[in-house]
């Protein structure tokens, strides 16, 4: 019984380690468009701007409130001016109940808040005979606009929908960084993963060499140099393998928690399979100013600059406001009679505040906003010219990705050639040491160049894609449908 248990403790851990997964580009990309943290912090960050926008477009409806003081109680000597003008303290002791409601809407073409209003008050004297009065207003008009010449909610409504369609597209943006970011770790740990198997190969080709050079160092046929040559490269292949060994390591554990994987036992795909397509550079700037947030971002940055201004001119040379109220009332000290014989009340202020000599104030800070917005549209102008080169350089880049990629496979193939014939030819004592040492180099540098070739021509792949928001292979715009919100 113990020996069986001591099987399942130690046999079943390893046997579950053991257990793989496998994987390709395209799998690993989209796990990482779901359960990376890169993806959770995007997702995070567009529903905040989510939530920002329902924001904005809840201040353009309704809003109804209730306000009430329950209860306030007052036990005090307060000084007060009575009917003639005279100062005196009197004994205030009383319990103040309130109430009411609140109606009000802003008004996006005035820039002003308009609201309707009603409210009731009980107030109880203590020590008096006549102890209990009641006030109410059973509706009451109101407008308020601080600046005639300043209307904020116009500016919201040209700049907040903005703000809301740059986080829009900057998260398909940021999908798209997802997509290289994982595209480098997935050919970090492939390169990994090649190397190792490439230098246990070398490894046990190179003990079999060594094996051979000690039979014919025996038989006088080499000379101890050469042999001491064989076993230098035997123990540089074992430190070759050691260290890939460690790199492997690090890199699938990069990818696997990247990922979110329940495994660092990952095997991965070689993406071979090269999409056939071309890109055009009219097209590539056209997909690309119709669908990055940059150009959002442009027009958004020149319309609050533009704002700024306009509120330095709207309040900074003559603010003009106004405030209007029309309603009815009533108070007494029976609750039933409150409803009977209302009195009107009604005002309209009209406020004007107009600087004389403010030392230049006013005129400097409307002097610094025009002065801002002219540098915006300068820096917006750069801004433009940065972007269409970037897009340009990056799509001619492109189209010579694909004639590397393939001379470097080319290369690849036959750098392994040579190296096969140079091994037989050494067994054959054709060549000598250095000459198959040389062909090793050449063999292992051009299969990492190789897949250094493909990584880069992933990569750029999917900065193509992040820099047009544009899907080139299949023609449509790239869009994201699954942005949950609760």
């Amino acid at each position: 019984m113990k020996k069986i248990v001591f099987i399942l403790i130690v046999i079943l851990p390893c046997l579950a380690f053991s257990q793989s997964k496998k994987i390709t580009l395209d799998e690993a990309i989209t796990i990482a468009q779901k359960q990376s943290p890169d993806y959770k912090t995007t997702l995070n960050r567009n529903q905040s701007s989510y939530w920002r926008f329902r924001n904005y477009k809840a201040n353009f409806l309704p809003q109804l409130r209730l306000n009430a003081t329950l209860p306030e109680y007052n036990k005090a000597v307060r000084r007060i001016t009575n009917d003639e003008g005279q100062d005196i303290f009197v004994n205030q002791d009383q319990l103040l109940l309130e109430g009411g409601l609140s109606l009000a809407q802003n008004i996006p073409y005035t820039g002003g808040t308009l609201s309707l209003n009603s409210n009731l008050e009980r107030i109880e004297l203590f020590g008096l005979d006549d102890n209990i009065g009641y006030s109410v207003v059973p509706f009451s008009v109101r407008y308020y606009q601080n600046s005639l010449f300043y209307n904020p909610f116009k500016w919201d409504k040209k700049i907040e929908p903005l703000i809301y369609e740059e986080s829009q597209r900057d998260f398909i943006e940021k999908m798209e960084d997802i997509s290289v970011t994982t595209c480098q770790r997935y050919f970090q740990l492939l390169k990994a993963q090649m190397q190792l198997e490439i230098a246990e190969v070398n490894l046990s080709n190179q003990d079999t060499l060594y094996r051979i050079s000690q039979g014919r160092f025996k038989i006088g046929k080499i000379a101890e140099n050469e042999l001491l040559q064989v076993e230098l490269t035997l123990l540089n292949s074992k430190n070759t393998v050691t260290t890939n060994t460690i790199e492997l390591k690090r890199t699938s554990q990069n990818l696997a928690r990247y990922l979110e994987l329940d495994t660092e036992n990952i095997e991965l795909d070689v993406p071979d399979n090269l999409p056939l397509f071309e890109v055009n550079i009219d097209k590539a700037l056209a997909e690309a100013q119709s669908n990055r947030k940059a150009v959002i971002e442009f027009r958004r940055k020149r319309l609050e600059a533009e704002k700024e201004l306009a509120y330095q001119k709207g309040n900074n040379r003559l603010k003009l406001g106004v405030s209007a109220n029309f309603g009815i009332s009533q108070n007494g000290d029976e609750f039933d009679n409150l409803f009977n014989n209302y009195n009107k009340q009604q005002n309209v202020t009209v406020s004007v505040s107009v600087p004389i000599f403010d030392w230049g104030v006013s005129k400097s800070k409307r002097k610094m906003a025009e002065a801002d917005l002219d540098l915006t549209n300068n820096n917006i102008d750069q801004d433009k010219q940065a972007f269409e080169q970037e897009i340009y350089l990056h799509v001619l880049n492109w189209s010579s990705q694909r004639d590397f990629l393939e001379t470097a496979e080319k290369a690849k193939e036959i750098a392994i050639k040579r190296y096969d014939i140079s091994q037989k030819r050494y067994v054959l004592d054709k060549i000598t040491i250095t000459d198959l040492n040389i062909a090793l180099q050449e063999k292992d540098r051009a299969v990492l160049q190789y897949l250094n070739s493909l990584q880069k021509f992933w990569e750029d792949y999917y900065t193509l894609r992040q820099l047009t928001l544009y899907d080139f292979i299949n023609n449509k715009k790239l869009e994201v449908d699954d942005i949950l919100f609760d």
